[in-house]
């Protein structure tokens, strides 16, 4: 397999980790655990990860001029991002926050045209409009839309996450084509960890572990290990050879794999809606990540 397939291989693994974070997030907050205390738990940890799994590794030095880049990119891409979804998570629903979600696509395609001048193709434009139409149509008939306290609230925090998420795909590209993605990634949440750590210890602090099931505190396990600390790794392998253009286009196959995975428990059945929109995504996701032989 060329670099490029397991790029584009990596990208379907973390949707896929993303496609099941809906639904674990909410068995955990806010009856275990609060948002913010969430957060710090999954920063904390992740950080701790990426600290422990460099000492293995041969050392690099970051320039000193890259550091605002990774400090901004801490921002937007951990602190900022994480809050306002899982705070956004928090009052809506599931299924809401994910129709929310697939606005990240555009917002890369329009950020990276205007900051990286990457050029607007109109392939490119037709597959992000048809895995939009497709993720779209599968999270708001699939199944139904839950109750959800506030949830106009909440849209909006989602709505601020997938753009924080957009801008933090444009800052980390220039910086991950440099060095190895543990380098700055450590730096990264470091920095993360110091952002969310005033907003998340008070609700760190409240969590009853006595009283927290087992189920809840593997499933926290799985937030830090496989949604933070996995996903973001291969994220920023994936980016030293895609496009953000590129790599956003993926956030279409969450709510795909979270229909696939709540199918397979049980939770939920399949229909004509779903495969009709299934066809939807996998079309838009093949249009945007077949390249011309020299892009990428």
């Amino acid at each position: 397999m060329t670099s490029r397939s397991w790029a584009l291989l990596g990208a379907t693994f973390v949707a896929l980790i993303y496609g099941a974070t809906f639904t674990v997030a909410k068995d955990v907050m806010p009856t275990y655990v609060q948002p913010f205390g969430l957060i710090l738990i999954r920063v904390l940890g992740a950080c701790l990860l990426f600290w422990l799994v460099s000492l293995f590794l041969a050392k690099e030095k970051i320039d000193k001029k890259d550091f605002p880049r990774i400090m901004a990119a801490a921002f937007f891409g951990v602190a900022f991002n994480q809050l306002t979804f899982f705070k956004g998570l928090s009052y809506t629903s599931p299924i809401s926050a994910a129709v929310i979600m697939v606005t990240a696509p555009i917002l890369v395609l329009v950020l990276s045209s205007i900051l990286l001048k990457e050029r607007l193709e109109i392939k490119k434009i037709i597959g992000i409009l048809i895995g939009l139409t497709g993720a779209s149509v599968l999270i708001l008939y699939g199944k139904s839309i839950e109750n959800a306290s506030n949830a106009n609230w909440g849209n909006f925090l989602v709505f601020v996450n997938a753009s924080s998420y957009a801008v933090y795909l444009i800052l980390v590209k220039p910086i991950a084509a440099k060095y190895s993605p543990l380098t700055f990634i450590k730096w990264i949440y470091t920095f993360g960890l110091l952002y969310v750590l005033p907003f998340g210890l008070s609700e760190f602090s409240e969590i009853n572990w006595v009283k927290t099931p087992t189920t809840i505190c593997l499933e926290i396990g799985y937030l830090v290990v496989f949604t933070t600390f996995l996903a973001y790794l291969i994220n920023l392998s994936a980016i030293r050879i895609l496009k953000p253009t590129t790599l956003s286009v993926f956030i279409y196959l969450q709510p795909l794999f979270a229909s696939i995975i709540a199918v397979g428990l049980g939770k939920d059945s399949l229909n004509n809606v779903k495969i009709i929109s299934a066809l939807f995504i996998f079309v838009g996701v093949y249009l945007v990540t077949k390249k011309k032989m020299s892009a990428s």
